[in-house]
């Protein structure tokens, strides 16, 4: 047998061993927080390497937990991954009503490299403690962690040591952890390192301790209602690490809460009674005639609608007064007055039709509709400094002279100033001259 052929056939015997991994068994107990680390290193194996060694770290592999024959996890239990390169984490708190039943998760790995998949059981046994549940609750929301943060064992020693300091309880457990975003809190913007804020419960034995109850007293109280934050002598003990919100610290004496006891029935199995046997309806169904119902939906409005439009159109077009009826009504006066009016409109308009006035050379086209250039109206030897403004000014060739005033040395001797005689409408003008003659 060929040696690469062994070694493929060797390589598939140990994965398909690998992957027939046994049950793990957990012992959590009621009302204890639990918390379960799914480690990619302990699924790395059980898929084939890179092909370059020392990559195989570099593996994204996320899970999916779920209760074994059920689509999704108990109630009690969460899971959280961020990305594809990190742990995952199971926790929850199980209640008493859990305990004796023995909880089994199915955990599939995804390899999204390989797009292989490995599965392990995680096997759940809940177990009772005589001190559960503890009396005395107190819930605490830390502004500046994330949920996976605060359930690192180091972590959350480091918040149940400096909660410890501040009760000074003789017991003292984790109930539960809950993310902001589950109590309807808002996703963080990504500047500034935000978090998202995590809610903490921890139970003791003992009563609550001052420096707790002061978030209780009035002046603290008004602070929180306007929204600053309230003085607490035990803050310094929690800020180097935790940023609490004191305003939101829940505390729950649960020997004082009454307890209600609604008269619901026990719930059932589930499962219907029989009740006989299912009698669908019959195939041999009559057939429904909808053309009345579709002349009634479609003659009903047309009928309005044309009723309507008739109405419309009698009280404009029959109904109108006229000009016969205006006329008799408006005073003779007024008549005689507006129909002046009108002949002399009349007349003006006719009159400026008839006019034969030349247009400004201001207004005249540069070019003709043909695209020819337009030749001038006077030649290029015309005198332009005596060009008159209006074109009617006609009559050029006749021009009068009139003696003008010598300076005062020499008033004998005169000189002819020429003045054009101009014509507008074909009536002469002659104020120039008359005005020359009288200096």
């Amino acid at each position: 047998m060929d040696t690469a052929v062994v070694v493929v056939w060797l390589s598939m015997v140990v994965t398909i061993l690998s992957r027939s991994h046994a049950d793990r068994n957990v012992y959590p107990s009621a009302g204890v927080l639990f918390v379960h680390v799914l480690e990619r290193e302990h699924f790395k194996g059980e898929f084939p390497p890179y092909p370059k060694p020392g990559d195989s770290s570099n593996d994204p592999i996320t899970f999916n937990t779920n209760l074994m024959g059920y689509p999704d996890r108990p109630g009690w239990l969460r899971y959280i991954q961020r990305t594809s390169h990190s742990d995952g984490v199971l926790y929850g708190s199980p209640t008493a009503e859990h305990v004796g039943k023995a909880t089994i998760i199915e955990i599939t790995a995804y390899n999204r490299r390989t797009f292989e998949t490995a599965r392990h059981n995680l096997v759940i046994n809940i177990m009772s403690t005589e001190d559960y549940p503890l009396p005395y609750q107190a819930e605490f929301f830390i502004k500046n962690m994330n949920v996976e943060e605060m359930l690192a064992s180091e972590v959350l020693g480091d918040f149940l040591g400096a909660v410890k300091n501040v009760w000074q309880p003789e017991r003292l457990n984790a109930i539960n952890i809950t993310s902001a975003l589950d109590r309807g809190g808002r996703v963080p913007l990504p500047i500034n390192n935000l978090k998202e804020g995590v809610y903490v419960m921890v139970g003791a034995d003992v009563q609550f301790s001052s420096c707790l109850r002061e978030v209780e007293n009035p002046h603290n109280q008004l602070r929180c209602s306007q929204e600053m934050e309230p003085v607490i002598s035990c803050d310094k003990k929690f800020r180097a690490q935790f940023d609490i919100d004191w305003c939101k610290i829940n505390l729950v004496d649960i020997t004082k809460v009454v307890t209600i006891h609604s008269n619901r029935p026990d719930p059932g199995t589930g499962v219907l009674p029989d009740i006989g046997e299912y009698n669908p309806p019959s195939e041999s169904l009559k057939s429904r005639d909808f053309f009345a119902d579709f002349l009634i939906t479609l003659a009903v409005p047309s009928a309005v609608a044309m009723v309507l439009f008739t109405i419309l159109g009698y009280s404009m077009c029959c109904r109108r007064e006229g000009v016969d009826k205006r006329n008799m009504q408006t005073p003779d006066i007024q008549l005689v007055h507006h129909s002046s009016i009108q002949k002399s409109t009349k007349e003006l308009r006719s009159m400026s039709k008839n006019r034969e006035i030349s247009w400004p050379l201001s207004t005249l086209p540069v070019f003709s509709q043909s695209g020819e250039v337009v030749p001038p109206i006077h030649p290029d030897n015309y005198e332009t400094t005596s060009m008159p403004l209006m074109q009617t000014q006609t009559n050029l060739q006749n021009q009068i002279q009139i003696p003008q005033q010598q300076p005062s040395g020499d008033r004998d001797n005169y000189c002819m100033s020429t003045f054009r005689r101009l014509e507008v409408n074909g009536i002469p003008e002659e104020r120039k001259v008359a005005e020359a003659l009288n200096l």
